[in-house]
């Protein structure tokens, strides 16, 4: 059992994918507007609609999970937390969006979608690491129907896939507006990127850096504010 923000709880079951870091700073990065309707395409347990659930008391989130395993656990956990009426689990594949919902029904999508797309396979959580299921292309045409025009689509990646990212999203009517490097240590190499896409936008990028770790490894003030560490 993983205990969050306000006293939500979160638990996830084998074979599916844990609270991570990941899912953490993207919750911090993502800034919805009032009232936001949220797409989180592979939802996996939950993770991310309860973590903007804890920390947003006007959202709602839609969750889109295929395996059934992690389906049912985020059904769960949406009861333990007494979310019934806020956010939902919905057991399918996330490339049937177009069928449904109306085109701009979302005012956010989120993800924390598979990461690699070759190589070997993984012998660990394979669908949720690699992408089986869910190519760039799948998660950003599924992202491009759900969202309104105007929306925001927040995601989690690898720094090296930055390229492929910015112009898949571009055929998919997104502009990159702001982008996070995250690096674990602040002496050390970028490990994650976090992006804002807005749909229908003109370019402009905004430009962040942060750092988990100082360079003796201590917590730095980001990270404390990422998992919602208080000042001793």
């Amino acid at each position: 059992m993983e205990y969050l923000p306000n006293g939500f709880v979160l638990e996830t079951v084998p074979g599916a994918f844990p609270l991570s870091t990941d899912s953490m700073a993207l919750a911090h990065f993502a800034n919805l507007p009032k009232n936001a309707r949220v797409l989180d395409l592979g939802s996996g347990c939950g993770t991310l609609g309860l973590l903007l659930c804890a920390s947003d008391p006007l959202c709602h989130v839609t969750g889109i999970e295929l395996e059934e395993k992690a389906h049912l656990a985020a059904m769960e956990n949406i009861r333990r937390n007494q979310l019934m009426g806020r956010m939902e689990s919905i057991c399918t594949d996330l490339r049937r969006i177009p069928q449904l919902y109306s085109p701009g029904s979302f005012s956010c999508v989120i993800s924390n979608p598979p990461y690699f797309s070759g190589g070997a396979a993984s012998t660990v959580l394979p669908d949720a690491r690699q992408e089986i299921h869910c190519t760039l292309s799948d998660l950003f045409s599924s992202a491009g129907w759900a969202l309104k025009f105007g929306g925001d689509f927040f995601l989690v990646h690898k720094p090296e896939r930055l390229g492929e990212i910015i112009t898949t999203a571009a055929k998919h009517g997104m502009e990159a507006k702001r982008l996070r490097l995250l690096r674990h240590r602040e002496d050390g190499p970028v490990g994650l990127i976090l992006m804002q896409l807005r749909k229908g936008a003109k370019p402009g990028l905004i430009w962040e850096e942060l750092s988990l770790h100082d360079k003796n490894g201590m917590p730095t003030p980001a990270y404390r504010e990422i998992y919602h560490i208080k000042e001793a």
